[in-house]
């Protein structure tokens, strides 16, 4: 099937709801054991035309737990993220392409240690409906793999054994549900 170019996000302006959103990531510890992490501090908004849609999203780094305080404060040091300096994770994409099976694809642009590179998140467009309130809302599930070597994490330490203490190779994943005017 091919893309489609028009959007099936009504028209409006959606806020992403942290209580019902999450944005997470994992990463090969030793090549044996995926570590998990997540952001706890996040907001995004999804402007549609109803036939043409944007995101952007804003991510606090400082509010990353991987549920180990000593891994936890590495991270947000200039090793890895360097909160200080870099208080916000960004994305920005001018486009969301929905094919006709729900699939989803958003090419955007993120900031990370400030770095900016385009990025590809697909996935999968959840539809929409209206909750008990009377609020509409709509969902996704994205993810993309990056190199964190190219936003500047690059610390690292070799193993006895050969490879490296942390992967490289990064999953990022962000499963949102969306509130129409909030």
């Amino acid at each position: 099937m091919s893309s489609a170019t028009v959007t099936s996000i009504p028209q409006g302006t959606w806020s992403i709801d942290p209580s019902h959103s999450s944005v997470e990531f994992t990463v090969k510890h030793m090549g044996i054991a995926t570590v998990r992490g997540q952001f706890t501090k996040f907001e995004g908004t999804i402007e549609s035309d109803g036939e043409r849609a944007s995101v952007t999203g804003n991510v606090d780094a400082s509010s990353l737990t991987t549920h180990n305080a000593q891994r936890d404060e590495h991270l947000n040091s200039n090793d890895f993220f360097g909160v200080e300096e870099h208080p916000q994770i960004t994305f920005r994409a001018d486009s969301i392409e929905l094919d006709d099976d729900g699939s989803v694809t958003i090419p955007g642009e993120i900031t990370l240690k400030g770095v900016t590179k385009p990025i590809e998140l697909t996935g999968d467009f959840a539809g929409g409906g209206v909750d008990p309130w009377g609020n509409e809302r709509v969902g996704l599930e994205v993810s993309t793999k990056i190199d964190r070597r190219d936003f500047g994490l690059e610390w690292n330490q070799s193993l006895a054994g050969g490879g490296l203490l942390v992967s490289n190779n990064v999953t990022l994943q962000l499963s949102a549900q969306a509130v129409k005017g909030a």
